[in-house]
């Protein structure tokens, strides 16, 4: 097997000499396990957070242990009698050619669905569609009516927030993100009824109040402190904030994180703002996995991918994460369909 480990500690943005393929004897599961052989793995942009050395929302990585991610692929060696040998499942495998699993934590069987790619499981269909589905429908309390605001809205979270929001029956939905190649798939494609390039608005504040001019219900931040503190004097009164991701803030240190000063809101407009970890939700997972997947499955939610081959390939799709490179899910291909 192969895999790739934490080199040395990322400062600022990461870069492929931070890390290193390793190959090493296939592991034999014990007596209750089973081994997974990888076939797509996913890079993801909240693993920055553990690979600087201090403690985030979770736990630093030490140097030399294989990085954190999400897999899908075959059970090829099983002593587990619930998990039989050909099961398709996705799991968190990590930056591996396979993984040991014991049918504990995150892991789950892949259902046939036709018209969805096995990559899709570790993409919309995998914690960045969840946590899309959550933070809308849980943490923002989205309701009917809705005029939702996207950041970061080409990802896989922003793009999937954004569907499920017109799907859900939002008033508008507006994303902004990073290209005019990037803004046109969201109004295209994606069905938002605006987007906005923040890299060429001449007064990104501006634009997005002349999207909102009675205020946007609900923030679905992916971006960072900057980008909530520019949209709390525009939110509407009792607006919800949810902070599902800090793509911009990930590279900081403490001190050069910037503040979040525009606090009125708070009480002005009774702005409530709340994060999110999505496997605080787990016990609502299979219902929205099954209800995305059909929606994938009929064309009702759109999907992104940029697909790379090869294990060696991810440490510069992971990098690229941080160069504003991506449209949609990266996923890398690290072994046989």
């Amino acid at each position: 097997m192969q895999q790739i480990v934490l080199a040395q500690y990322c400062e600022g943005a990461p870069k492929p000499s931070d890390f290193r393929l390793e190959t090493l004897p296939l592991p034999e599961p014990k007596d209750g396990q089973f081994r997974v052989a990888h076939v797509w793995c996913s890079v993801d942009p909240g693993t920055r957070s553990r690979l600087s050395g201090g403690d985030s929302y979770a736990a630093a990585l030490p140097l030399g242990k294989p990085i954190d991610g999400f897999s899908v692929g075959v059970i090829d060696v099983s002593n587990h009698p619930d998990w039989p040998v050909g099961t398709k499942v996705f799991c968190a495998g990590g930056w591996k050619t396979h993984s040991l699993q014991s049918g504990k934590g995150f892991i789950g069987r892949i259902a046939d669905v036709p018209g969805v790619p096995l990559s899709a499981w570790i993409g919309v269909l995998g914690v960045p569609g969840l946590t899309a589905w959550f933070g809308l429908k849980d943490v923002a309390r989205f309701k009917e009516g809705d005029a939702v605001l996207v950041t970061s809205a080409a990802g896989p979270v922003g793009a999937t927030a954004g569907q499920l929001a017109k799907a859900w029956g939002a008033s508008k939905v507006v994303g902004v993100a990073g290209s005019d190649e990037k803004c046109s798939w969201l109004t295209r494609e994606a069905g938002f009824d605006a987007a906005i390039n923040y890299k060429t608005a001449p007064d990104l504040s501006a634009a997005i109040a002349a999207e909102f001019p009675k205020g946007a219900d609900i923030l679905f931040d992916n971006v960072g402190n900057a980008m909530v503190n520019r949209v709390l004097p525009l939110m509407a009164m009792g607006g919800r904030i949810c902070i599902s991701g800090q793509v911009a803030d990930y590279n900081l240190t403490p001190e050069e994180t910037p503040g979040i000063v525009n606090t009125k809101p708070f009480i002005t407009h009774r702005v409530n703002m709340q994060g999110l970890v999505v496997f605080d939700f787990a016990r609502g997972f299979p219902q929205a996995l099954e209800t995305m997947a059909k929606m994938i499955a009929t064309g009702a939610l759109k999907i992104q991918e940029e697909r790379f081959e090869g294990i060696a390939a991810m440490p510069d799709a992971f990098c690229g994460l941080f160069r504003g490179e991506n449209t949609g899910r990266r996923v890398v291909k690290v072994g046989a369909d």
